[in-house]
């Protein structure tokens, strides 16, 4: 009796899909990894003098020419506590650029941020009780876990400021 050969599928090689990746620009606040979507980002550079404007939330640091655009310089460590106010700003420091709707904002860090790249699925949404709902839109896109077991808090720009702290931005008026 003759063996039937069974026929073996088509496949092509190299045609598994490939994981979504996500670009992030990573930066430390206290002593926690933050990330912004890199589409998010339109340059990172060193904080450029800052002029502080009356009437404007403490986080605000002020305002600064960037390129010949005037974009509101916030510190994110003071915006979320996580270091005391009033601590002076370090002699170097770098701002990251972002859009954010209809307008742009410098991000105040104390180190170099950096890029990284990671696969969407590992960014997981945020437990509702991490964010108070009641204060301000949710902030948090999701928390990216690391294979190395630590976490990223990955930020979403567009809600870190309530319409109302949008408003008070310095160079902002009720028409723009």
């Amino acid at each position: 009796m003759a063996e039937t050969e069974v026929p073996t599928p088509i496949t092509k090689p190299g045609r598994a899909k490939p994981a979504e990746l996500v670009q992030l620009i990573v930066f430390r606040l206290g002593d926690e990894d933050y990330g912004i979507r890199i589409e998010q980002v339109k340059e990172v550079t060193v904080t450029p003098d800052v002029a502080r404007m009356p009437k404007t939330p403490p986080f605000i640091k002020g305002i600064a020419n960037l390129r010949g655009d005037i974009i509101a310089i916030l510190d994110l460590e003071e915006r979320f506590r996580l270091r005391p106010a009033g601590r002076p700003i370090p002699e170097r420091s770098y701002t990251i650029a972002v859009e954010a709707a209809d307008y742009v904002l410098g991000l105040m860090v104390r180190e170099v941020p950096r890029p990284f790249t990671m696969p969407l699925s590992q960014i997981e949404p945020v437990p509702e009780f991490v964010q108070d709902s009641s204060t301000r839109d949710k902030y948090l896109e999701g928390i990216a876990k690391l294979p190395e077991g630590g976490v990223i808090i990955v930020l979403d720009m567009r809600k870190l400021l309530t319409p109302s702290e949008v408003m008070r931005l310095p160079g902002k008026t009720a028409s723009s």
